[in-house]
């Protein structure tokens, strides 16, 4: 993997954990790190859970990464809200 792949591919991921985290109910903690990691595991779950189609970016299934970051954001405001 080269430098200008990681770069894209963490700005893709901040991008899905962002628009995830504006769609879901609840906020992500942690700001845009945690946009970014709710992206990252987003790409990861989805595909998983919903398979590989729509649009790919760097790598990045858009439509299923999306419903995974929203679930994981979902996931991750109800956790804090126990914490607050």
């Amino acid at each position: 993997m080269s430098v200008i792949t990681f770069i894209l591919s963490v700005i893709i991921a901040m991008i899905i954990g962002t628009v995830a985290d504006k769609i879901s109910p609840f906020n992500m903690p942690g700001g845009w790190a945690g946009a970014i990691v709710a992206g990252f595991i987003g790409a990861w779950i989805g595909p998983l859970l919903f398979g590989t189609w729509g649009p790919m970016v760097a790598g990045f299934s858009l439509v299923p990464a999306l419903i995974g970051a929203i679930i994981v954001v979902v996931v991750a405001g109800i956790i804090a809200k126990f914490f607050d």
